[in-house]
């Protein structure tokens, strides 16, 4: 190591947000003020909490969930660009990313009231975000063209590591790993010269174990998966991820999808979608847009793992 880099400093900082925890770990020069630094990621992830959060009832996205149809709302510019790439990536992932699956979400029960259902619900044919929302950019307003409940969750904490991401490289640092619930952006490399090592689970429900581990170097990394949140009906486990066109929570053999990406919020989103698109249409999708990321398929012999590089399916 030279010796500017063996004087830099390894600070770690954390706290709550979004029913989880944000972490922070970075490599500076001594005596930075840390308590300026944790004050500002804090805002930076409260933010994004209090505009697109459907468990706040006072959040900008619970507003715009209440307006009347037809209804134009100004929104804020963080909130805007979020929905414009929802609906961006809705489109390319031919509607299997759906910001607009939010009475879903709340009908299979895990929505802000935790309402398990009984018995199944119905399921029915829905009409899309990108059908029924619409988006002006020049004076930064929204409103819907029929009812409709929008959910970020499967976008807005990978937007939060990204606003992470800005808040540090604001305060003029370089090397860093910033997460939140395991979504996590990396930049640079660890003071010793050797990248970020992120651990990688084991799709399996109620267990914490480690499959494997990547190593990472300016790019965001992100999961989705069927184990960790799910609710049981008669028997049954169905997971939080919901199926837009089948209107009801995913179901196929795929155990947990992770995406590497240029941004979090794009790592999250896509791997929502290949979760949703399954085994066979999402390891095509992932392909045809030349996307890094691993496929879990669960089998009767236990876990497969795929691995795409560069659209390339690895030996």
């Amino acid at each position: 190591m030279s010796t500017d880099t063996a004087a830099l400093q390894r600070y770690s900082l954390n706290g709550a947000t979004m029913g989880t925890r944000y972490s922070a770990l970075f490599f500076a020069a001594p005596g930075l003020d840390e308590v300026a630094i944790a004050a500002s990621l804090f805002a930076a992830v409260d933010q994004v909490d209090r505009q697109m959060s459907t468990w706040k009832a006072d959040s900008d996205l619970s507003r715009l969930n209440a307006a009347p149809e037809q209804q134009w709302l100004e929104i804020p510019k963080e909130l805007l660009s979020v929905l414009t790439m929802a609906l961006r990536i809705g489109r390319q992932s031919n509607g299997a990313f759906d910001i607009g699956v939010g009475d879903l979400v709340n009908t299979w029960g895990f929505g802000p009231v935790r309402q398990v259902p009984t018995d199944l619900p119905a399921q029915r044919r829905r009409q899309s975000a990108a059908e029924l929302l619409e988006i002006d950019q020049l004076h930064r307003r929204v409103r819907k063209r029929a009812a409709i409940t929008l959910d970020l969750s499967g976008i807005a904490k990978g937007f939060g590591v990204d606003q992470l991401a800005r808040c540090l490289a604001g305060w003029g640092i370089s090397r860093y790993l910033v997460g939140i619930d395991g979504e996590m952006r990396a930049c640079g490399l660890k003071a010793d010269g050797q990248p970020w090592a992120i651990a990688v689970e084991k799709p399996v429900r109620g267990v914490r174990e480690v499959m494997g581990v990547m190593e990472l170097s300016d790019v965001a990394i992100a999961t989705s998966g069927d184990y960790r949140h799910w609710v049981e009906i008669a028997g049954k486990h169905y997971a939080h991820s919901m199926h837009p066109a089948l209107g009801a929570p995913v179901c196929n053999k795929l155990a947990a999808v992770t995406v590497l990406a240029s941004s979090c919020m794009l790592a999250d989103a896509w791997a929502t979608a290949l979760l949703v698109l399954g085994e066979v249409a999402g390891l095509a999708l992932a392909k045809a847009r030349g996307m890094d990321a691993l496929f879990v398929v669960r089998g009767d012999q236990g876990f497969r793992q795929l691995s795409i590089v560069g659209g390339q399916l690895q030996a």
